[in-house]
């Protein structure tokens, strides 16, 4: 007997409204949500130009073989019955749920005035956190008419939705004016809202007398061979008449330079380098990878590849990103490689003059997350303005424009990737040692002794005394990196009793040890008191004047002040 009960394409919108209602739903053993947003809004620029994305896999669970949870930040199941659970596509299913409900950690806009100037809706869909003051602002109906934003959350009741929207926009303008904005938003509306209206997704339904032991075999299957198809591969094809075997280059630039392999680098950021190398006017949308020439591949393809291995010693040992998980952003590693493609290796002190400046512009992209939206003209535009740099010109604008709120620390938990792990490796930078062997840290030692990002003040210990909420227990102000025998020695643990058996371990360099974790060690340290305020402000303190010195700024901004603050 078939296990198969249906393989038809549904629509986008009712597959989100039925994970809205919990008529679709999770496993329980489902992973949680781990999309960064700059992945769903490549998702949902693939479904603007109505590309495939791939299938969903569900099976009808009449069974109730597994117990099952409601997708993050779905409303509460709260005993409702539901009839399907989704084995393939909850990061996807998840990702547009979020963006089009308006749920969830950052909110999705499209900007129409730049769809309406330059016709490209990968350089008009940004995000920006939920709970910053401007997207608060930006809930308002007539801040959004002012500046032509579209949150697209607006996009949860479908096309007609943004119709109601958008009418309600151009009424606020004189007759003209408003006739002339209504074709105009009504050619958005038919290019690209009616598209993502009417997408539809392949779903393979599987009957509900499937066996929890096929199941469970069926989601082992995906999830160790899952394999994702993307412009690498086709490009691979394309050139394959041209005698160009894009990944046997592939292979020899991993063993050539076993840096690319050692941080996971996906193939597809060479390919971004190039575009933005071999161009008079930078740029890799999506369109330039696909539209590159054979002739592209073999100008920049090895420069690139080389840039790219350089560009990542930096970030290592300079910038002590020890290991591919502490990297702020991957979308930064093609500006990198591009810029150092074009400026090759100087055999003079010039090349540690670019590599000062190189790491100051990292240090600035990362505070000021200048990847967390509109990634590739960032990258473009920072290719342009490193070059002018490099060879004595202006301030990059990334670098010139950098301003920071070291209040903002207090609210970065390692859900807010950027700054977070901006934060550790800054920590890295300063020489943190071990707390077991006292060892300098590295990416090596870490894999060792199980060293990961933990808490200073534990979370059990502050949640029994009503410290919260979450997010301020998990800042990262409250966390370091700690040995795995430590933390467990730690457990729930107030600080005053922990750091005091540090403390008198005979021989242990106890104020050295703490210093290059930046924590406090001498005898008015909040440690002593358990004072988790006093503490928190104190290494906020100790942070922002590490970001400082890496950045070159001076002066802390207020940004919640400020408007225009998108991320």
């Amino acid at each position: 007997m078939s296990i198969f009960e249906d393989t038809n394409p549904r629509a986008l919108k009712e597959l989100l409204a039925e994970i809205h209602t919990g008529t679709t739903v999770l496993p329980d053993f489902q992973r949680d949500f781990v999309w960064e947003p700059g992945a769903t809004q490549e998702l949902i620029v693939s479904i603007a130009h109505n590309y495939p994305a791939g299938s969903i896999l569900r099976v009808r669970d009449g069974q109730r073989l597994f117990a099952c949870r409601e997708f993050e930040g779905a409303p509460k199941l709260d005993g409702y019955k539901h009839t399907f659970l989704v084995l393939d596509g909850q990061q996807r299913l998840t990702s547009l749920y979020q963006a089009f409900y308006g749920v969830g950690e950052h909110r999705y806009y499209l900007d129409l005035k730049r769809l309406l100037e330059e016709g490209d809706f990968e350089d008009a869909i940004f995000h920006a956190r939920a709970k910053t003051r401007w997207a608060k602002e930006r809930a308002n109906f007539n801040k959004q008419a002012e500046e032509l934003l579209l949150p697209l959350s607006i996009l949860e009741g479908g096309s007609g939705k943004f119709g109601q929207w958008s009418r309600k926009v151009a009424r606020r303008l004189p007759d003209q004016q408003r006739i002339a904005l209504e074709d105009k938003l009504d050619e958005i509306e038919e290019r690209w809202i009616k598209t993502i209206d009417d997408y539809h997704f392949p779903v393979v339904t599987l009957t509900e007398e499937t066996e929890a032991d096929a199941l469970c075999t069926i989601f082992e299957t995906l999830n160790r061979t899952g394999v994702k198809l993307g412009p690498f591969e086709l490009l691979t094809a394309r050139f394959w008449p041209e005698h160009i075997n894009l990944r046997e280059l592939w292979k020899r630039a991993l063993e050539e330079h076993p840096i690319i392999s050692d941080y996971e680098v996906d193939p597809y950021y060479v390919l971004q380098a190039v575009a933005l190398a071999g161009r008079g006017a930078p740029s890799c949308k999506r369109s330039d990878i696909l539209n590159l020439r054979p002739e592209d591949i073999e100008g920049w393809w090895a420069p690139a590849v080389k840039g790219l291995a350089a560009g990542l010693e930096i970030l290592r040992d300079d910038c002590h990103v020890v290991l591919p998980k502490w990297l702020p952003y991957q979308t930064m590693l093609s500006p990198l490689a591009a810029v150092l493609a074009k400026v090759g290796a100087p055999s003079s002190p010039e090349a540690g003059v670019h590599r000062e400046k190189l790491k100051r512009w990292f240090w600035c992209s990362v505070f000021g997350q200048a990847y967390e939206s509109h990634a590739t003209s960032q990258a473009a535009r920072d290719v342009s303005d490193l070059m002018v740099w490099l060879r004595g010109g202006a301030l990059p604008e990334t670098v010139a424009q950098f301003r920071f709120d070291p209040r903002t620390l207090r609210d970065v938990t390692p859900r807010q990737r950027a700054i977070y792990r901006g934060v550790i490796c800054l920590i890295l930078k300063n020489g943190a040692r071990d707390f077991h062997t006292q060892a300098v840290i590295t990416g090596k030692l870490m894999a060792e002794q199980a060293i990961d990002d933990h808490h200073v003040f534990p979370a059990k210990y502050l949640e029994e005394r009503g410290v919260g909420p979450a997010r301020k227990r998990d800042c990262v102000l409250n966390r370091t990196l700690i040995d795995g025998a430590t933390n467990k020695m730690i457990g729930k643990r107030a600080p005053s009793s922990y750091m005091k058996e540090i403390l008198d371990t005979p021989g242990f360099p106890f104020e050295m040890v703490l210093g290059s974790h930046a924590l406090p060690a001498g005898p008015d340290s909040p440690f002593w008191a358990d004072d988790f305020e006093g503490f928190l402000a104190w290494r906020q303190d100790r942070l922002w004047a590490e970001i400082q010195r890496a950045t070159g700024v001076r002066e802390a901004t207020d940004l919640e002040s400020l408007n225009g603050e998108a991320s």
